[in-house]
């Protein structure tokens, strides 16, 4: 049975070495954009929307983040969260969220309460596994 693995990796931004370099082997027209593309590493369609945004605005430097959903715990409800963990462990979602003030979903409590390393404990009702001694 053949497993496909995927590999997720994050795009990063050019820096900007590259991107003076690619603009120099542009500007000396010597090489094409294919051979450029496959000198430096990077696609002819990059290239072609780097020298278009360059022709644009007069800038080739990188585009900042546009932003994106603020997190529902950050800073004091962070904090808050926290310490009402720390205060009773065994509190639910729901009653960490209503204490916090915070309006978001249990997923989003139980979410910040991963990322602050805390983990859900399991209870043991029977025995660990079938071969253990009965």
């Amino acid at each position: 049975m053949l497993v496909a693995v995927v590999d997720v990796f994050y795009m990063q931004t050019y820096s900007m070495d590259l991107r003076d370099r690619v603009v120099s082997a542009c500007d000396a027209e010597e090489l094409t954009r294919e051979e450029i593309a496959e000198e430096f590493g990077v696609s002819t369609a990059w290239i072609r929307r780097f020298l278009q945004r360059r022709r644009e605005t007069g800038s080739y430097i990188p585009k900042g983040h546009a932003g994106g959903r603020q997190p529902a715990f950050a800073g004091a409800g962070l904090s808050q969260l926290d310490q009402l963990i720390r205060k009773q462990p065994d509190a639910t979602l729901k009653e960490l969220r209503d204490r916090t003030g915070i309006s978001c979903s249990l997923m989003t409590v139980s979410n910040t309460l991963k990322h602050l390393g805390y983990r859900r404990k399991k209870r043991r009702f029977g025995l660990l596994n079938k071969t253990a001694k009965m």
